[in-house]
């Protein structure tokens, strides 16, 4: 398949439907099924936990992308990878020891992913691009959905591209925040390969057709 691989974020998805919401969105050509897991401490609020998790699980066979916006996400996460995450995501503005928690997830057998937030440099993932699968650029500051892409966003894409390409390492880079089919092929042309979307698919009534357009 070409073009970029599309995530979309079951926190825009409604939750009184969420199977239904997770079959739709797999039948409409989705990729990955990303999961918004806050813990009201590292972000404002709360959202689901593994109980959540291992229901979207049983409703897709696409793998879970499943992001920690939580403080100090170590002893959670062999029960994210128990409860069906194929990858899972940790900031490194959260961990302590941010090559210790990496190592944690891989542990699990999880693909490991770091990501970071709008305000915070590039350069404190450099060290750690060796331990991952994905690099997470978060476009908006983290917490809700359906917010506009926060500026410069696409240029810290085409800077984590050159990261890449100086390191040698072989990771994804993923976008995550604010993405429309208006702003994707400038995320992608950057370097985003996959692109996280939430309201700009479960905020319309044609699935496939804005995953299609996200797609390009």
């Amino acid at each position: 398949m070409s073009g970029p691989l599309i995530a979309p974020s079951v926190l825009s998805a409604d939750f009184g439907r969420l199977h239904d919401e997770v079959v739709a969105v797999t039948e409409a050509g989705a990729d990955w099924i990303h999961v918004d897991v806050m813990d009201g401490q590292f972000v404002p609020p709360i959202t689901i936990g593994p109980v959540v998790v291992r229901a979207i699980r049983a409703a897709t066979s696409l793998p879970l992308d499943v992001h920690l916006m939580v403080k100090e996400p170590e002893p959670l996460l062999q029960e994210f990878r128990n409860a069906g995450a194929a990858s899972i995501t940790v900031h490194v503005e959260a961990c302590a020891d941010v090559a210790a928690t990496l190592r944690a997830v891989r542990a699990t057998g999880a693909k490991v992913g770091l990501s970071l937030n709008p305000p915070t440099p590039l350069e404190r993932v450099r060290p750690f691009l060796g331990l991952i699968d994905v690099l997470l650029v978060m476009s908006v500051n983290p917490g809700w959905g359906g917010q506009p892409i926060v500026p410069g966003s696409i240029e810290r894409v085409a800077a984590a591209r050159k990261m890449r390409a100086d390191s040698g390492e072989k990771f994804l880079i993923e976008i995550d925040g604010g993405i429309k089919a208006g702003n994707a092929p400038q995320a992608v042309a950057a370097g985003a390969e996959v692109l996280v979307a939430g309201s700009a698919v479960y905020g319309t009534k044609d699935y496939a057709g804005a995953i299609r357009a996200l797609r390009g």
